[in-house]
């Protein structure tokens, strides 16, 4: 759908929201914490998490970083996109959910801290017991800090400049059953988190990526995939996408970012067994084997057969 750009606002250093509305005023799709939208930016389309209200119905907002190695879309937020400009979006889609529990960890870095402000309204609001840490460069560079500063004691800023890098051990130490952690932001931050949530109980830990996972795997091997929708059988090469490879027969599957981070294309699994190569599904999904991303992920076995 097309939206309106109803508002740009410069949240710290090369940090800018933006706020979304419905050109004709009406309500937008609902949405939930940890959820994120799709934008068309040109010939590109970039995924932003929803960091506003999921009770107000008739905005969004998102917060884009000038990143430095930026692919070209948040440079085009930053130079082209304006007030008053209507932009196409699609969504909410939400593969961050937050799930019930006793307690929250929060721990966000840098513009991480986007997915992570309504889960913090959320829980605040329910009474919950919850601790969100949130490290970055500096704090011109921290985006959101008075809206986490009215949460009191609960929020524990830590500019790098000023204290150094979080203390993930401190953190992190003693596995706690009560407790879910949820981390966003840079790789290595995610990393770091994830290492040391290995000895917590399985299913603690929730992460968010903006870029895909360093993954290392083996030599591809083809293979063939059948889709039972479509009456359609293509062969998968090796180099060669599920996705790219099912469009070469004319059968299209929804797809964004070709990197197995957004969940658009995820697709159900009929027959056949998945080399899950995405940096989005859990590891109880992936063994399950239900579902798969077509965009990076390819088959341990010679035969796929999916819903498509």
């Amino acid at each position: 759908m097309d939206v309106l750009v109803r508002q740009a606002t410069w949240e710290a250093d090369g940090v800018l929201s933006l706020v979304l509305v419905h050109p004709e005023g009406g309500e937008l799709p609902a949405w939930s914490s940890g959820a994120h939208l799709d934008l068309h930016l040109g010939d590109r389309v970039r995924q932003y998490s929803l960091c506003g209200d999921p009770a107000d119905r008739g905005r969004y907002r998102i917060a884009v970083l000038h990143a430095a190695g930026s692919r070209g879309g948040s440079a085009h937020v930053h130079e082209k996109v304006r007030p008053g400009q209507t932009v196409r979006i699609d969504g909410p889609r939400n593969h961050f959910t937050l799930e019930p529990s006793p307690r929250y960890l929060f721990v966000a870095g840098g513009i991480g801290i986007t997915p992570i402000l309504p889960m913090v309204r959320q829980v605040a609001a329910e009474g919950r017991g919850w601790r969100l840490v949130y490290g970055g460069r500096s704090r011109r560079s921290m985006a959101f800090l008075q809206e986490v500063a009215g949460y009191g004691d609960r929020v524990e800023v830590v500019p790098q400049d000023e204290r150094g890098l979080l203390d993930l051990d401190a953190l992190l130490g003693t596995p706690a059953a009560d407790t879910l952690v949820y981390c966003c932001g840079p790789e290595p931050l995610l990393a770091a988190v994830e290492a040391r949530c290995a000895a917590w109980p399985p299913g603690s830990l929730r992460l968010e990526r903006f870029a895909a996972k360093p993954q290392d795997f083996g030599p591809d091997a083809p293979f063939e995939v059948v889709c039972q929708r479509s009456d359609v059988t293509a062969r998968v090469e090796p180099g060669t996408s599920i996705v790219d490879a099912l469009e070469n027969v004319d059968v299209w599957v929804p797809s964004a970012c070709r990197e197995g981070i957004c969940g658009t294309c995820e697709t159900r699994v009929i027959d056949g067994t998945p080399d899950h190569r995405d940096s989005l599904l859990s590891d109880d999904e992936r063994a399950a084997g239900k579902v798969m991303l077509p965009c990076v992920s390819r088959a341990l076995t010679p035969r796929l057969v999916l819903d498509v």
